[in-house]
């Protein structure tokens, strides 16, 4: 076990726990402290990554967003014509009737890509955001 353990308190939504929980178990994690330094470990790790990576990608940022939420849809599509200088394509899916994802590629300076995705990812009612590097110069 690690050294000087602190103890926080998260706040989630009921269902989210319970999905988290029905995972944990079935991955076979003895507690659900375990599984969060796991999956905290695991974001800093693609975090670094994503810092790490530099120069011309081709990649696609997936978004998973609420559609409910007010403002959602307008400000993603406003990010990207803020971003028209790397998004070559974007594709639009209905998930079912609350939830859409956006699939955004883009080609260009890593830096400018990371600057649009921590944008899509700060934005409430974005429920998840995953960049996929394809390629690199």
């Amino acid at each position: 076990m690690e050294e000087n353990i602190t103890r926080i308190g998260v706040s989630l939504p009921k269902n989210l726990l319970e999905e988290f929980d029905s995972i944990i178990k079935t991955r076979g994690y003895s507690s659900r402290s375990e599984a969060i330094r796991d999956a905290i470990r695991n974001y800093i790790m693609e975090y670094k990554w994503l810092e790490r990576e530099e120069g011309e990608i081709v990649g696609v940022i997936n978004v998973v967003y609420d559609h409910h939420v007010k403002g959602v849809s307008d400000t993603i599509i406003s990010l990207q014509h803020d971003f028209l200088d790397i998004i070559t394509t974007t594709l639009h899916i209905h998930l079912n009737k609350d939830y859409c994802l956006e699939m955004i590629l883009v080609r260009g300076d890593m830096s400018r890509v990371k600057k649009l995705v921590d944008k899509i990812t700060t934005l409430k009612g974005v429920t998840n955001v995953k960049l996929i590097t394809a390629l690199r110069d």
